[in-house]
Parts: structure tokens; C-alpha cells; sequence
């Protein structure tokens, strides 16, 4: 039987989960690390505004809703330090990082070490899921036909591989090889994912600049001088798409499931790569077995529209063509042109109707307003504004279409 297009979710208008935090959150968070608030009393501040981000949301007239991510520090959350075999480290040598990952880069650069990492220790193992309770404080309040809606975003497998050079993901005596490595990587994201789906969610979406960093000239080129890689940037995106593909082993047909591309979303709204799909739009879209695809489209660092010939008939994307960085608002007839003229190159890929290619595109802003818990360079009216706009694109072009 042929694969099918999975829809509702996704949804013609989308955000990308993380939303910006009310000041109080933010001072009661900050508190609560001094060892100045109880933990009892965060969380009940973090359940009020969760609970008014929700309405917001729904307000807004959206359907994927999340929890902001209130809860978190920053987008990847908590899934790795929550595994047996991974600890969360603030001590550590700069050495063990690629140079050349874009995001270390960043932080070299401006003179500055990442605050923290978390580092493989021993055998991976799952053990409880650190995201349930708080899926299910979600689903408590909306209405239980609308619980199958709810988005949770997820760290990328890769997170903790890519950034490390050749040999310092994990000790040599733990893992022989990346093999062994993912295999217990993919075994953790199987049991993740089935703990969601008995608590009813039905809606997750991956959120992964590693993959984006696949099209940068910069990253590759610092990929190819490393003389300690055992393999090639084309190799490890291959093993990349292969971890993907074992973490999903066994999904529900009724789980949705996307993965999302940004080239980085950190403080003062700053990005830390650039380049187009083309390199990678091949293996990206015919071989990842998601169901969707949440793609960064707002500026030129992105690339054109014509990798999206690639994308088979039974795939979604949403396509972030709106920014999230900045407050200025974009031209909502200018950015459903943007829509027709991607869906164009779908269509030509397919040899299908346009109307057909519209069947599979959804529109969002580019990336989350807050990847980091401070947030981008927009306040709150600014995102709100940026909402309606893409409910707004999302309502001209579909009609009476969530």
C-alpha cells in the first residue's frame, strides 16, 4: 500500500512550539535557581502561564498548540540529561566540540564556551519520560476531541553527536563504534515516543539544526579539514537519516510525526548558518520517514524553493516563510505569493496540479520566538501580530482550513 499524506496534523497554520515567556516566568525561573522559591511554586506559576498561552492559542484560532515550552531553558529540553548513561556538565574542555559546528562557532568566536553540554557516560538507557506530566497538564485543558492536536517538540537524536569531534560522543569502553552508539539512541526515542502515545499524544515534531548544517559551505568545508572524521559529511548525514528512521520503528499510523530545519534561533534573535536545501533535499525528503517537514523560508540564507521538487506526493511542508526574529511585519499578499511559488516546484516535481501541491503545504513562522528562554528580539505584541499574519496567509489561501 502506498504511503499516505497525513494531515490534521498538520495544519495549514503553524508555529514551531516555542513561545515567549511572561517576564514574571522568567524572574520566578531565575528565583527558583538561586534556591529563593520553592520548586512547588514555580511550577505553579509555570501551570498559569502555560494555561494562558494555551488560550492564546486558541484565540489565535491554532491547533497544534503547545505547552511555549515554558517549562524548558532552552528548545532541546530535558530528553538526554533524562536517559541513564548521559549527565548534564558545566565543567568541561572546549576541545571535545567540533570548531567548525556552526553553533560552536558562534560561541568560540565571540570568546565564549557553551554553558553547558551533556556528555555520554555509559550505556544509554531509558527510564522515564521527563516530558509526560507536562503533556498531560496540556491535555487538560482542551477539550479531549482536540488532545490528538497538541504538539510537543522533541530534541534531534544527533544532538549530542554532531557537535563533538571524531571520537568524544561517547567513551570508546561504553561504545565501540556509532553503530552501537544510535542503536541505544534509537531504543531511548522508541520508548519516548510510545510513553507520549499512551498519554494520548498524537503530534510530535523533531526540532533539528544539525540537518540545516548539511548546507552550509562553511560547516562542510571545516567537515572535509578535519583529519580526524572517519567518514565524509555526506556518510554522516546518511547515518543521521538512518537514526531517524530506527527511532520511528514501529510508529502508530495514527502518530504524527515532523522534523524541523532552522539555521539557528539563539539570543539578540542571532542565526549561525546559511545555505540552501539543494545539497541535501534528496535524501531529506525521500529517505526521513516523517510525515512532515517544518523548513526555514524567511530570508535568502535559506535557499530558493526548487529543492521542494523533491518532496513526494505523500509528505507535508510547512513552510516558515514568516520571521520569528524580528517584529517587523511582512506583507501578507507578498507572502502568499512566496506559498504558490513553492508549491509550483512541488508540482512540477510530481507532475501534479498546483491545487494538488497546495494540498501539501501549510505556512508558520520560520522558527520558535523563544529556542532560548529569554527569547528573540520581539516582544509580545510583536509575535502575536506575527500569528495572526500566518492565520491570516493560512485563511486566503485555504479557506475555512485549520
Amino acid at each position: 500500500m502506498a504511503p499516505q499524506l497525513h494531515q490534521r496534523p498538520p495544519f495549514r497554520a503553524e508555529h514551531l512550539g516555542s513561545l515567549l515567556r511572561p517576564q514574571e516566568l522568567l524572574e520566578k525561573k531565575t528565583a527558583a535557581e538561586k534556591g529563593e522559591l520553592p520548586e512547588t511554586d514555580l511550577k505553579a506559576v509555570e501551570d498559569k502561564e502555560v494555561q494562558d498561552i494555551v488560550a492564546t492559542q486558541q484565540s489565535l484560532g491554532y491547533h497544534a498548540i503547545s505547552d511555549g515550552e515554558y517549562r524548558r531553558h532552552m528548545f532541546w529540553g530535558t530528553f538526554f540529561p533524562g536517559l541513564d548513561g548521559f549527565e548534564e556538565v558545566t565543567d568541561f574542555d572546549v576541545e571535545i566540540f567540533r570548531p567548525y559546528a556552526p553553533d560552536i562557532a558562534a560561541f568560540l568566536e565571540s570568546g565564549h564556551k557553551p554553558g553547558e553540554t551533556v556528555l555520554c557516560t555509559g550505556k544509554i538507557k531509558h527510564v522515564g519520560s521527563t516530558y509526560v506530566d507536562q503533556f498531560k497538564y496540556l491535555a487538560s485543558l482542551v477539550p479531549q476531541n482536540e488532545v490528538k492536536n497538541l504538539k510537543i517538540t522533541l530534541a534531534a537524536p544527533n544532538w549530542y553527536h554532531l557537535r563533538y569531534r571524531e571520537g568524544q560522543a561517547y567513551p570508546k569502553d561504553v561504545y565501540a563504534n556509532d553503530e552501537e552508539y544510535f542503536g541505544d539512541i534509537a531504543r531511548a526515542c522508541q520508548a519516548e515516543l510510545k510513553i507520549l502515545y499512551d498519554a494520548g499524544c498524537r503530534n510530535v515534531q523533531y526540532d533539528d539544526p544539525n540537518l540545516a548544517y548539511f548546507c552550509s559551505e562553511k560547516f562542510l568545508k571545516g567537515f572535509q579539514e578535519d583529519t580526524a572524521n572517519v567518514y565524509n559529511a555526506e556518510d554522516l548525514f546518511q547515518k543521521y537519516i538512518d537514526l531517524y528512521n530506527d527511532c520511528l520503528v514501529g510508529l502508530p499510523d495514527d502518530m504524527h510525526v515532523g522534523v524541523h530545519l532552522c539555521r539557528g534561533n539563539f539570543v539578540g534573535s542571532r542565526h549561525f548558518s546559511e545555505g540552501g536545501y539543494d545539497r541535501i533535499a534528496t535524501k531529506l525528503f525521500q529517505e526521513l520517514n516523517v510525515h512532515t517537514y517544518y523548513l526555514e523560508y524567511d530570508t535568502p540564507r535559506a535557499g530558493g524553493f526548487e529543492p521542494l521538487k523533491h518532496l513526494p506526493v505523500h509528505k507535508n511542508v510547512i513552510l516558515g516563510v514568516v520571521t520569528s526574529k524580528f517584529a517587523q511585519l511582512e506583507d501578507k499578499e507578498e507572502m502568499k505569493k512566496r506559498v504558490i511559488d513553492a508549491a509550483k516546484f512541488i508540482a512540477e516535481g510530481n507532475n501534479i496540479s498546483l491545487e494538488a501541491a497546495l494540498n501539501q503545504v501549510g505556512v508558520s513562522p520560520q522558527c520558535g520566538f523563544a529556542s532560548h528562554r529569554e527569547g528573540n528580539a520581539i516582544d509580545r505584541e510583536g509575535m502575536i501580530n506575527k500569528l495572526e499574519l500566518v492565520r491570516q496567509i493560512a485563511d486566503d489561501i485555504w479557506p475555512d482550513q485549520p
